[in-house]
């Protein structure tokens, strides 16, 4: 009689170990070269009025540490407009992403959601108004353009699946779109990865994407010692005025008013306003479909905070950065950033838009900056 229980609990024990598995269908990915990984807060202060303070511009961050750390600087990872750190974690075909790219590749990883997005508290009457992404401008700008919205539309190659509203892999994506608030982003963000460069204490590399990219530079002005080189995926750009990319002409309006930004950077000889840099523009552009780019008058002013930090710039052969990142690294090498700008398609890797962290061959452009890094940052 003894016997019955005993096997009736093993046929449970059994039953339940199958039940717990998760179907195919959710993505999970090994933890065997991860030792330990961590999720904490950083930064903010209290705001609001007497008595109805609220802790406001915290950033939640995840580190993630490798059984075998291969490289000597961690990766701080600051994302796009409307994403956050989650972007870096899965591709929305499933593979792992960036995160998980570099860990195994011997790199510690720091992942965050900017203040006021994704896990990080929003302030309402604080923060500012909220946009999100609509579906059709996701389709336009990242994962399905057509010919009449940029001109390199055609080269654009890489996005798993069609990336058309309806497709399971864009419906994915466009779940991972998240609301995003205007122009406190900036203030925000700086302040609190200045917090979290404190923290760490030591040097690391910035690997920034997008909106991003401008948070970087002004992160790296203010901590120069903390930062040991920056890649940086299509950042934000181009200098001066912002530009149509179907029409390849610029707007009124718009653009990097600092040259490298929208808040201000430390440059010599010193400006106090945006409007102190003497610019002009190229005579002439420097290829088919690419704009003229804004550049300084000659004796140009330098960015001393960033002259000893290299920088990797990646540009993907079939997004609407292609007609205008080279102003950004052309603004860059002027200003005395060694600055090495690379057209993906030149080094094996062709076909890529602007969520190149994304799309098929995301893994092999996380090992071309695993290489630069090991060859260019010692």
């Amino acid at each position: 009689m003894r016997i019955v229980p005993i096997v009736f609990f093993s046929l449970l024990t059994a039953f339940s170990v199958s039940a717990q598995q998760p179907p195919s269908t959710i993505p999970t990915v090994s933890n065997d070269n991860i030792a330990r990984q961590g999720a904490f807060y950083i930064g903010g202060s209290y705001v609001g009025e007497p008595g109805e303070e609220t802790m406001g511009g915290a950033m939640y961050v995840e580190v993630m540490v490798p059984k075998e750390i291969k490289y000597p600087y961690p990766i701080v990872l600051l994302h796009g407009t409307g994403q956050t750190g989650f972007d870096w974690l899965w591709t929305p075909d499933g593979r792992p992403g960036w995160a998980y790219n570099f860990i195994d590749m011997g790199f510690v990883v720091y992942l965050q959601d900017y203040p006021a997005r994704g896990r990080s508290p929003y302030v309402p009457a604080v923060d500012g108004d909220l946009s999100i992404r609509t579906g059709p401008t996701l389709e336009k700008i990242f994962t399905a353009p057509a010919d009449e919205d940029f001109p390199q539309a055609k080269n654009f190659t890489q996005w798993p699946g069609t990336g058309k509203m309806g497709d399971p892999i864009m419906d994915t994506f466009t779940r991972t779109q998240v609301q995003y608030i205007g122009a406190r982003q900036a203030e925000l963000t700086i302040e609190a990865n200045k917090a979290l460069l404190d923290l760490i204490d030591g040097p690391v590399i910035l690997l920034t994407h997008s909106q991003g990219g401008r948070f970087g530079w002004s992160i790296a002005d203010e901590r120069p010692d903390n930062i040991k080189a920056i890649v940086t995926v299509e950042p934000s750009s181009p200098p001066i005025r912002s530009v149509d990319p179907a029409k390849v002409a610029y707007r009124e309006s718009g653009g990097l008013s600092w040259g490298v930004g929208n808040v201000p950077i430390t440059y010599d000889p010193p400006i106090s306003e945006a409007s102190e840099l003497q610019v002009e523009l190229q005579p002439e552009a420097e290829g088919e479909n690419l704009i003229a780019c804004y550049r300084q008058i000659e004796p140009a002013r330098t960015l001393p905070n960033l002259q000893d930090i290299p920088v990797l710039f990646l540009n993907g052969e079939g997004g609407y950065h292609r007609i205008y990142d080279h102003c950004l690294a052309n603004w860059l090498n002027q200003a005395g950033v060694s600055t090495e700008y690379v057209r993906l398609e030149e080094v094996g890797l062709p076909g890529n838009g602007h969520q190149m962290m994304l799309e098929l061959n995301s893994k092999g452009i996380a090992e071309y900056i695993s290489g630069w890094l090991h060859e260019n940052v010692k």
